[in-house]
Formats: C-alpha cells, sequence, structure tokens
C-alpha cells in the first residue's frame, strides 16, 4: 500500500508540474511585450523569471523537469526574440547562436521574422511610415522622368526644325508663301531657323534650283573680279579698274541678294519681305553696273552725251531701287508691274545704243562684234523677264516643272549668260579704246 501511496503522490507531482509547465509558457506568452521593433521587453523578461521560479518551488523536486521547462522558455524567446540596428553580440548571445543555426537547418522559411506588435497604433505608424517612404520615391523617379522627357523633347524639337521637315503640297503653305500656285509640290515649309534655312539649300525642293544657279553665278563673279582687279597698272589701268569695278559689283550684290533671298525666304515674313526687296534693289544696282561701262568706252570721246546718259541711268536707278522698297511691290499679283520695271529700264538703253551706232557707224560696230554682243545681252534679259513675267512653262503643264526647268530657274540661267555676255562685249569695247585710244574729238562743253 505503501508504494501504491507513493506512486499516486509522484502521478499527482507529475501532473502538477505539467500543469505549472503550461502555465509558464501562456504566462511568457501572453505577458511578453514586445517594443516596435520585436524585440521582448525587461518586464517580460521578469515576469517570466518570476514564474519560473514558483515552479521551482512547486517542482523542487524534480531537477530533470526543471531543466527541460528553462530550455523551453530560453527557446520562446529566441524565437520571439528580433534583431535591429542597435543590438550587438555579447557573452550572453554567444550560446544563442549555436541555437540559431539548428533551428534555421530546421525551419523550412528560413531564419524567423519579428513578431507583428500586438498594438494597432505602432501598426499604423510604421505603415503611416512605409507610405511616405513610397511616396518619396515616387516623386524623385517621376522628376527625373520629367527631367530626361524634357530633354528629349527639346532635342527632338530641334532636330524636327532643322532636319526632319518634309516638303509639302502648295496648297499647305502659308498665305505669305504662295507665290506660283503652277507649281504644286516640292515646297519648303516654313523654317524660322537661319541655320535650318541654310542647311535646304542641300536639299531638293521648288527654290534648289534657283539658289544654286546665283550661288555659282556669284562665286564665279568673285573669281572674275578678283582677277581682273588684281592685274598690275601696266596691263590694266586703275581708271579701267574702277569702270569694270562698277559692274563686278551690281553683279556680285545681283546675284548674292538673290541666292539670300531664295534660302531665307522660307524663314518668316518679316525675313522673307527684307530679302525680296533687297533681291530687287540687286537687280537695279545690276542694270545700272551694267550701263556704266558700255557708256564710258561708247561715248569714250564724246564727253557730253556720256555725262547726260550716265546722269539718266543713274536716276533711273535710284527710283527702281525706290519702288523695289515698297511693301506691296513683292506680292505675287504684281509681278508683271516688276517685270515691267525692270524691262523697262533695261530697254532705256536702246536710245544711246542708236545714238551710239548712227555716231560711231552701224556697220563698223556690227563689224567689231561690240554691238552685237550689247544687243545679245538684252535679248536674253528681256527673254528672262518675259518668262519670269509670264510664268512660263509651267503655265503650259501644272505640276510638270515643280522642281526643275520652272521659270524662274530658267531667268535665273539666263541673267547669269546676259551678264558674261555684257563682260565679254565691254572688254572688247575696252580693248578697242586701249589699241586707238586717240580722241580726234574735241571735249564738248555741257549744254542744255
Amino acid at each position: 500500500m505503501d508504494s501504491e501511496s507513493n506512486l499516486l503522490e509522484r502521478h499527482n507531482s507529475t501532473n502538477d508540474l505539467n500543469d505549472a509547465e503550461v502555465e509558464v509558457k501562456t504566462t511568457a506568452s501572453t505577458k511578453f511585450g514586445m517594443d516596435a521593433l520585436g524585440h521582448a521587453t525587461a518586464d517580460a523578461v521578469t515576469t517570466t523569471t518570476a514564474t519560473m521560479r514558483g515552479t521551482n518551488r512547486i517542482g523542487s523536486g524534480s531537477d530533470e523537469v526543471e531543466e527541460d521547462i528553462f530550455e523551453e522558455v530560453k527557446m520562446i524567446l529566441r524565437k520571439r526574440r528580433g534583431w535591429g540596428p542597435e543590438d550587438s553580440l555579447s557573452a550572453n548571445d554567444l550560446g544563442l547562436l549555436e541555437y540559431d543555426d539548428e533551428l534555421g537547418e530546421e525551419d523550412d522559411a528560413g531564419c524567423p521574422l519579428p513578431s507583428t506588435p500586438e498594438d494597432t497604433q505602432l501598426i499604423e505608424a510604421e505603415m503611416t511610415e512605409v507610405l511616405k517612404a513610397g511616396v518619396l520615391s515616387d516623386e524623385i523617379d517621376l522628376g527625373a522622368l520629367a527631367h530626361n522627357a524634357a530633354e528629349q523633347a527639346e532635342e527632338f524639337v530641334r532636330k524636327v526644325w532643322e532636319a526632319s521637315w518634309k516638303v509639302c503640297h502648295y496648297k499647305n503653305l502659308p498665305k505669305w508663301l504662295q507665290d506660283n500656285d503652277f507649281l504644286h509640290r516640292g515646297h519648303r515649309p516654313p523654317l524660322p531657323s537661319f541655320r535650318a534655312c541654310f542647311k535646304s539649300i542641300f536639299r531638293v525642293h521648288t527654290e534648289t534650283g534657283n539658289i544654286w544657279t546665283h550661288l555659282l553665278g556669284c562665286i564665279a563673279f568673285i573669281g572674275v573680279a578678283a582677277y581682273f582687279i588684281s592685274r598690275p597698272s601696266v596691263e590694266i589701268q586703275t581708271q579701267e579698274k574702277i569702270v569694270f569695278g562698277a559692274f563686278f559689283i551690281g553683279a556680285i550684290v545681283c546675284l548674292g541678294f538673290s541666292f539670300a533671298f531664295h534660302t531665307l525666304s522660307c524663314h518668316s515674313v518679316e525675313m522673307g519681305r527684307l530679302f525680296s526687296k533687297l533681291d530687287y534693289c540687286g537687280i537695279a544696282l545690276l542694270i545700272m553696273g551694267s550701263f556704266v561701262p558700255w557708256l564710258y568706252y561708247g561715248f569714250y570721246c564724246h564727253y557730253q552725251p556720256k555725262v547726260i546718259y550716265l546722269s539718266v541711268v543713274c536716276v533711273l536707278g535710284v527710283l527702281s531701287i525706290v519702288v523695289s522698297l515698297w511693301d506691296k511691290f513683292s506680292e505675287p499679283g504684281l509681278r508683271p508691274l516688276r517685270a515691267g520695271v525692270f524691262m523697262s529700264f533695261g530697254l532705256s538703253g536702246v536710245i544711246p545704243a542708236v545714238h551710239y551706232s548712227i555716231m560711231e557707224g552701224w556697220f563698223s560696230q556690227m563689224s567689231r562684234a561690240s554691238l552685237g554682243w550689247l544687243i545679245l545681252m538684252g535679248l536674253l534679259y528681256i527673254t528672262g523677264a518675259l518668262l519670269y513675267a509670264l510664268r512660263v512653262p509651267e503655265r503650259w503643264f501644272p505640276g510638270k516643272f515643280d522642281i526643275w526647268g520652272q521659270s524662274h530657274q530658267i531667268f535665273h540661267i539666263l541673267v547669269i549668260a546676259a551678264a558674261f555676255v555684257h563682260y565679254h562685249g565691254i572688254s572688247e569695247m575696252a580693248m578697242y579704246r586701249v589699241m586707238y585710244s586717240e580722241c580726234t574729238v574735241p571735249i564738248e562743253p555741257i549744254t542744255f
């Protein structure tokens, strides 16, 4: 009986110890407070220690059970404890590292995560911080994207204006660029950039032929003028250089202004109107410059008619320039008026030509070919002006001469040809006067 009663007491003691163990586990799990980083607080550890001591008093009879309970409590603490930046390893923690390795191998999920705080305010605070961080990061990303997008847009616009434009139809041009309605396709759009306008001379469009004809002509006359003026005085006297210089200046300025106008006419309304006026002024200067050497050598020994004719030419030239500066003079509807003004100015040279032929002898001057070159020059100028005014051949075949062969290009070519013919003619006259420089006619005073 004694043995049975002893067994019963030991069984009850074991049950009590088990109940105490459950109480310790429950107390440790419910009373362990966690801070914001998921760490067990000091109050929780104190409570656990006190409970463990009470358990020792209850079950002081079994050392093995006590050690098992203590190890389980340490396991609970280790599982619930998280690591933060302020944590540091101490001598007491070295023992826990060995058990962490074993737990990491046993737990399929890897290292245990910190426990979630039970305080709802802490949860809301953490969520607020996370949302703020996300918003700030989004703002930074959006700012960078906006900056990159602005740079790319600026680069794109620059390329579009300078290189990526396409030719368009006459109907799609603004009104200030609509000049010849018989040219349908291949027009340049407005290019509000001087760089883009000058780069357009290497593109194919309706103005390509107009640009290159007078650009090459201008360069050619610059070369001829440089060669002529650079000759020593023994070959060409200074007086002859000045007389020919008037013609060279008129030709170079006319062709240069024409090249500039056809290059920059698509820049803007203001630039188009300005260089259009300069273009017409250049034509007037070319006519004036062409008259100077012809009248000088034609009336070489007749001072009075030479001075009169030169004075009349200067007056007509100034009037032509004044008309060219009129704003409405460059309008497409006044194309016949422009052609008529310059044709009248050029045909005014018929009067001194007839006078020269009668005075020097018609057949003698024709035999020396000087008068014949002047007549050919006049025919080339007049033909070019008529084609320009009538807009032939594109008037007869609309849309067929949009790029090459239009009336303005033919006019440009005839102007250059007439200028070189005139240069050859006045050179023949100058050569004759140099060889036969003796004037038998005395200088007559100017009388009115």
